[in-house]
């Protein structure tokens, strides 16, 4: 019997009276053998669990309320802000008056008040809901950040005109404006215990002031501190040091009493041609002696500061902008310059999660009062809201 040889074989025969229907096919339709390997054109997992698209424009600014776990804030390249809750779709209220890009946002320490700074040299007071309250003049340049004391309604401004600004944001008034610098000043903040304000500035200085009195009480320049613009500064829980990183790719820790600067590390590599690479955040963990740094050279480093030594450096693919502590714990997350969020152990200097969906950049992170929920803002004129509870 052929017929079963042939199927024993594997061999089919298709006669012509088996055709139903003839496709003519270009052969610039078929397939690549390569196209198999190609993964380029295949999207990323989106990990977030809400996605905020009010905006028109790349998002520079984010920030969580105190006291309401789902309470967010954002600001952005359109010259608008928003809040908006997490699960709440259907809730947001626009931030309107500002006439150039809201470059930063903060709440009071109390909660009952939201400050939003603009390059139009303007910061605007609302509550809660989004209601307008009053508006702070008197910078004559763009607003780089913006800062709450931590125990009243009084708000610190830095501005491209070289000087910073107090106000009390409950009448408007003007209690004090911080003269001294050489150029825009690019960061700032009262000390924890409200007693001190220290300022960073493109003119590679770190100023302490008396805020009552507007006195400069220390200049911290020259050997062997930075030797290019200051870009990042925090000061420790107890308000004894202040930590700043630079363009120089150094950071460097001060004495905030005495203004002598205690220690220091540079950047651990170059960029291409040679020069350092920017430190873009720095910041002192909560519960143990360590700070931690992150820039352009793509690390984020984790220093000890009993030992004045790196515990870890923590590789990254592209340029660290952002970090956020979550909460008390051990871990850390970092934003970056490919749009990836890491959270970090430091303890182990391990990276232990990586959230996906933004397509450009990560420009801030705020972490819920709740500890519940990180949000981020980017390029991509996103804000997206991931969850961290499992790390908390």
């Amino acid at each position: 019997m052929p017929a079963q040889d042939d199927e024993e074989q594997g061999q089919v025969f298709v006669d012509e009276s088996d055709i139903i229907h003839e496709v003519d096919v270009d052969e610039e339709d078929l397939p690549d053998a390569d196209d198999e390997n190609d993964t380029e054109n295949i999207e990323d997992p989106d990990d977030s669990i809400h996605i905020f698209t009010g905006h028109t424009g790349e998002l520079y600014a984010v920030a969580c309320s105190p006291t309401d776990p789902v309470l967010v804030a954002t600001g952005g390249g359109d010259d608008k802000g928003f809040v908006w809750k997490i699960g709440h779709a259907d809730w947001a209220s626009v931030l309107r008056g500002h006439t150039d890009s809201v470059s930063s946002l903060a709440f009071s320490s109390d909660g009952q008040l939201l400050a939003s700074g603009g390059f139009d040299g303007l910061v605007k007071v609302w509550d809660t809901f989004g209601n307008f309250k009053r508006t702070l003049e008197g910078p004559g340049g763009g607003i780089e950040w913006i800062r709450w004391h931590p125990k009243g309604h009084l708000i610190l401004a830095g501005s491209e005109d070289c000087t910073a600004w107090m106000w009390n944001a409950d009448n408007g008034n003007c209690l004090n404006v911080f003269s001294g610098h050489g150029a825009i000043v690019t960061c700032g903040d009262f000390t924890p215990d409200g007693k001190t304000i220290c300022t960073g500035s493109e003119d590679a200085t770190l100023r302490i002031w008396n805020p009552r009195s507007g006195e400069s009480i220390h200049v911290v320049r020259g050997h062997p501190y930075h030797t290019e613009g200051l870009t990042c500064l925090s000061i420790s829980s107890d308000s004894t040091l202040a930590i700043t990183g630079s363009k120089d790719g150094s950071v460097h820790i001060v004495n905030i009493t005495t203004g002598k600067v205690v220690s220091s590390c540079s950047s651990q590599t170059g960029s291409t041609d040679g020069n350092p690479e920017s430190i873009e955040c720095v910041s002192f963990a909560p519960n143990f002696p360590w700070a931690v740094f992150g820039g352009m050279d793509q690390n984020l480093t984790i220093w000890d500061l009993q030992n004045a030594s790196p515990r870890f450096i923590c590789n990254h693919k592209e340029g660290v902008t952002c970090l956020a502590w979550l909460g008390a714990s051990k871990f850390l997350a970092t934003g970056c310059c490919d749009g990836r969020i890491r959270i970090w152990n430091c303890l182990s200097g391990e990276c232990i999660e990586t959230f996906k969906g933004h397509e450009h950049a990560i420009q801030s992170l705020a972490v819920s009062s709740n500890l519940e929920f990180l949000v981020s803002v980017s390029m991509d004129g996103t804000a997206r809201v991931f969850e961290i509870r499992d790390f908390c």
